[in-house]
């Protein structure tokens, strides 16, 4: 049961919805794929001024939570750049290092988690396939459409399971 003393939770997706890979896709896009230079990119990510401006607009009514399919070992550069932006704090869900799943997976286990004990109130995200999963689950979705979809980033996010 949800507890509705606390504020419901606002839970925002990273790449492409707050921070701009654009720079990072060359890595996607050769074969094999460069995962080290990918993430060890994230930190030069420009913010994108929709989705931190929802994110903060957010933080008013809602606790704000990252859900995002970045590996654990990303946690300190992902934190330093939240915090470098002006982006609420709050916890960071990621997936473990090992965790080849697609984000449609990780994210609705992690979500259908989140909502046993709190509302959520909903989920902001670029991957149409994470959000179709999560509004068929019942969670009212923003779809992040204020970055250019990435064909490298969708193939990387369903076939290899690493963001």
């Amino acid at each position: 049961m949800a507890d509705s003393s606390r504020p419901p939770l606002a839970v925002f997706d990273l790449d492409n919805t707050l921070a701009d890979t654009a720079h990072r896709q060359r890595f996607l896009e050769r074969s094999p794929r460069d995962w080290d230079a990918f993430f060890g990119a994230a930190p030069q990510d420009p913010p994108i001024a929709e989705g931190v401006a929802l994110a903060v607009a957010s933080a008013r009514e809602c606790e704000v939570v990252y859900l995002t399919g970045r590996p654990e070992r990303c946690r300190p550069d992902t934190l330093d750049w939240l915090a470098a932006h002006g982006l609420p704090q709050g916890r960071v869900y990621m997936r473990r290092n090992d965790d080849r799943r697609p984000a449609r997976r990780t994210k609705l286990e992690t979500l259908r988690r989140l909502a046993r004990t709190r509302e959520v109130r909903f989920l902001v995200d670029d991957d149409e396939l994470v959000c179709d999963d999560a509004e068929r689950a019942g969670f009212t979705v923003v779809r992040a459409r204020w970055s250019a979809p990435s064909d490298a980033l969708t193939a990387a996010q369903e076939q290899d399971g690493r963001t």
